[in-house]
């Protein structure tokens, strides 16, 4: 006769596990790593400074000449752009400030600075050499670093995005911007 093995199971303790995140830890850990608060002073002279910039934009554009409605001239869209800077700004100005502070200004406050420059060095260099090499450069030096990309990364992103720049605007909307291809 077979006997009937009985068996017995022990319970199983579940192996431990990290906590799930809340989602707060990122942020916590990024306000620790955070360069100190501006302060209102700064956070308003910020606000009025980006108002003067969209005034001087607002002037400009209406220099180019807006056209009408059927036939805009080209200070329409600049002047739709630098009026909305403007209102940004005061906005800003007034409801932003029972907001979080801004960031004072350090070291990589001047990557904006970077950016600004290899920007006019793209519309310097638009018309002599075309689009396509002066946006490959800006394009790899603000992924490479400003962004922080690896060399691989950049360069396939930079061709990527010259490509689908290269499509929108010569391919497809036929505009006219000046280009070797």
């Amino acid at each position: 006769m077979e006997s009937a093995a009985v068996r017995t199971t022990e319970p199983v303790e579940p192996e431990p596990t990290e906590p799930e995140p809340t989602g707060s830890e990122p942020v916590e850990a990024l306000a620790d790593d955070a360069p100190p608060a501006a302060g209102p002073v700064a956070n308003l002279a910020a606000c009025l400074v980006t108002a003067g910039v969209g005034g001087a934009g607002a002037v400009a554009a209406v220099g180019l000449g807006l056209g009408t409605p059927a036939q805009p001239g080209a200070g329409l869209w600049p002047l739709a752009v630098s009026v909305a800077v403007v209102v940004l700004s005061l906005t800003q100005a007034v409801v932003g400030r029972r907001g979080g502070d801004g960031e004072k200004f350090s070291r990589y406050s001047w990557l904006s600075l970077a950016g600004l420059a290899t920007l006019l060095g793209l519309v310097a260099l638009l018309p002599v050499i075309g689009f396509e090499i002066p946006a490959l450069l800006l394009s790899l030096v603000w992924m490479k670093f400003l962004g922080g990309e690896s060399w691989r990364s950049a360069v396939l992103y930079s061709v990527l995005v010259v490509g689908a720049l290269y499509a929108v605007f010569v391919g497809a909307l036929g505009t006219n911007v000046p280009h070797l291809f």
